[in-house]
């Protein structure tokens, strides 16, 4: 008797399409092989931007990991909930979340909450809502190492702003932390030669740190592309986010590394409006829209090329129309899941073949409670 592919569900008439299946064998496959990589939790503080699931949480934490990163003040109460000890906003908190991160460590007194700073004035605004709150803020100073999105150089001002900090009474500096998410290079060799010419700088300025007779920093550096690297150095915390759930963008670039899809769209055609045509629900409200064609990998479909996409619909050239009908099930990999479990309020779980319970996406919101 042939065996049903991994993926395949046996009880999807009630199914509303298109859906979000995840399977938990799978993502514990994806958590040891952090923990192997890393040699061990003490190493690793995973980001839950992927996720953003208490489900996927608690299991982290059942394997011993207790730091965490995250992205938002939601997803930081999100953990507190979950009971993670120690939590790192990894975003410059500004304006309103500047005054939400101080209500956060207040309702969470037993949780280390930390988070970043790339300039003087928004860490003397924490300094100051700290005092006002009578609270020590843990802040990191977040480093540009070429991705030119947030963070400061490393170099002299950086080295001053460090300085700085440690004169400011309700702030207690705690490190550096480095996002190298431009290093994303196909070739292994390449990508960790770019990504230890990064992270030199990172160390040369931790050297003028101590040189400077400064608290010696806590470092945090990567994303899932540079985590084989990272978690190999000596005192570094390597923060991968995707490798927990894994994606058919990641998977096409990054083939050495030892991840599984542990995430599946499952959709319906829903027309079949000529010819050579098929469409799908599977439109810009259902799965990440910002990549180029194609959004998808099917694991169902042979043959097909994705060639247009709106809110609803995803539409398919198909050589052989005549083995496709209207209402025939279908199942994708998400070239990019971190956006589109974001589009998802719920996950369906697939044990054994079959769906068995619905995990909440409680973190896609901008606010829980705070």
């Amino acid at each position: 008797m042939k065996q049903d592919p991994w993926y395949k569900v046996t009880n999807t008439d009630t199914v509303i399409s298109p859906s979000l299946m995840v399977y938990p064998e799978r993502i514990q496959y994806n958590i040891d092989t952090m923990l192997r990589m890393a040699g061990g939790p003490e190493n690793l503080r995973p980001h839950i931007k992927t996720h953003k699931n208490a489900e996927i949480i608690a299991m982290q934490l059942k394997n011993g990991i207790t730091k965490f990163k995250c992205a938002t003040i939601a997803e930081a109460e999100l953990l507190a909930d979950c009971g993670a000890p120690d939590v790192l906003l990894a975003m410059q908190p500004v304006g309103a979340d500047q005054e939400r991160f101080m209500t956060l460590t207040k309702a969470y007194p037993t949780i280390t909450f930390a988070t970043l700073a790339d300039n003087l004035t928004t860490a003397e605004e924490l300094e100051a809502l700290a005092a006002r709150h009578n609270l020590k803020i843990p802040l990191y100073i977040d480093l540009n190492v070429g991705m030119h999105r947030t963070g400061i150089a490393p170099g002299r001002e950086a080295l001053e702003l460090y300085a700085a900090i440690t004169e400011h009474t309700n702030l207690e500096i705690m490190g550096l932390h480095a996002y190298d998410g431009h290093l994303r290079n196909p070739d292994v060799a390449i990508r960790k030669v770019d990504c230890d010419k990064a992270f030199q700088t990172v160390l040369d300025l931790k050297n003028e740190i101590l040189e400077a007779g400064l608290p010696e920093p806590i470092l945090i550096a990567g994303g899932s592309p540079t985590f084989p690297f990272h978690c190999k150095r000596e005192k570094v915390i390597a923060s991968p986010g995707t490798t927990l759930l894994w994606d058919a963008g990641y998977g096409a670039l990054f083939p050495e590394m030892d991840f599984l899809p542990a995430a599946v769209l499952f959709t319906r055609i829903i027309s079949k409006p000529k010819a050579g045509i098929l469409c799908f629900d599977l439109g810009h409200k259902s799965i990440a829209p910002e990549m180029a064609f194609p959004r998808v990998e099917f694991l169902t479909l042979e043959h097909g090329k994705q060639i247009s996409q709106s809110e609803e619909h995803l539409v398919v050239e198909h050589d052989n129309l005549k083995i496709q009908n209207v209402g025939d099930e279908h199942y994708a990999i998400p070239k990019h899941i971190c956006p589109t479990v974001a589009k998802y309020d719920r996950l369906l779980v697939v044990e054994n073949g079959e769906i068995t319970q619905e995990w909440t996406v409680v973190a896609r919101n901008q606010k829980l409670t705070i």
